[in-house]
């Protein structure tokens, strides 16, 4: 079965210019992804993950800076638009429209003096002006039927009047007014107890299936990314170093960090077993150390990897990784 590209991400840079230097936020990534799928970002804070999400919007924040690249993506009416070079009123119908974005911390997304319909009609009523309060109420209530919340009920509310996890329901259907083809899910369930997340990636699922939806997840719980991925891309230092299929990842990984990311996750099963964490912290983004950048904290590094960058390579049709000793560490994980 062919899959079709929906964005391709081509040789990708973002810096922060700040007093102390250069921040590489994001370095020469490349990454495509399907339509239809669920594709995890997984990583460290401050690996550029959330960076890489924003610029599928046009929407680094100053004083970051798109210094080379392309972000081509396949809008709904079929043709291909690089998303970088979109500029005023073209990107403004840009967003929203083909691509949507639940932000990290959300929950303070919502006008606390404004009832819930009141936000959602003027979210509605900025894209599409000349709709009607009743067309608008259709669609609003349909949205939020879909992610299990009572219209009737939510709309006259104020967001102080719902929980944590409804307020979240109402963001992801607030994401959906104008039916985007992508929504990107930046940490969306950091501030929600393990039940309600629970509730939340049963909905996400839901979508999925009712709606076709892609989906792009920004977080670094790996967890998470078993239950819902269908490929993980994992980045270090602003770089993509492992992609594969959730399964390629969890049970047939080949970066050091992805091996490492994996130990850290606590086993429910063995409660008195050792965690493991990650020796040493995350580079310095302004000053990167020479070689693959994990090589400082990598119990496998040796000269090469002191001294030159790998690139990603294949493993198979699906599966790539940067990493000099790769080949060697599969005989070893597998002897």
């Amino acid at each position: 079965m062919v899959r079709e590209v929906l964005i391709k991400i081509r040789n990708l840079s973002i810096e922060y210019k700040v007093r102390r230097g250069v921040v590489k936020a994001v370095r020469d990534v490349d990454l495509d992804v399907y339509e239809g799928e669920i594709l995890f970002l997984v990583g460290e804070s401050g690996s550029g993950k959330s960076t890489l999400g924003l610029s599928l919007m046009n929407l680094v924040p100053p004083p970051g800076e798109i210094v080379k690249g392309e972000i081509l993506f396949k809008m709904k009416n079929g043709d291909s638009t690089n998303i970088l070079n979109l500029k005023g009123e073209r990107l403004r119908r840009f967003r929203w429209k083909e691509i949507a974005m639940v932000f990290q911390s959300s929950l303070n997304a919502l006008n606390p003096v404004m009832r819930i319909w009141d936000q959602m009609y003027d979210a509605i009523e900025a894209h599409n002006p000349s709709i009607n309060k009743e067309e608008a109420m259709e669609k609003v209530s349909q949205l939020l039927s879909l992610v299990l919340l009572d219209p009737k009920r939510t709309l006259k509310s104020y967001p102080h009047e719902l929980s944590g996890g409804m307020k979240q329901r109402v963001i992801i259907a607030m994401s959906l007014l104008l039916d985007p083809k992508l929504l990107i899910l930046d940490e969306p369930t950091t501030a929600l107890d393990i039940l309600t997340q629970k509730n939340i990636i049963d909905l996400l699922k839901n979508l999925r299936k009712e709606l076709g939806l892609t989906m792009i997840f920004i977080t670094h719980d790996l967890s998470l990314a078993a239950e819902l991925a269908d490929r993980v891309a994992v980045m270090y230092a602003g770089r993509i170093v492992e992609v594969g299929s959730v399964k390629d990842i969890f049970y047939n990984a080949k970066h050091p960090y992805t091996f490492a990311l994996i130990r850290t996750v606590p086993k429910l099963s063995s409660l008195d077993e050792e965690l493991y964490p990650i020796p040493g912290t995350p580079p310095d983004m302004i000053n990167l150390p020479p070689g693959c950048k994990f090589h400082p904290r990598c119990e496998y590094a040796t000269g090469e990897c002191r001294k030159s960058e790998p690139e990603l390579e294949k493993v198979d049709s699906d599966h790539m990784v940067a990493c000099h000793r790769w080949r060697e560490l599969e005989v070893k994980s597998n002897a």
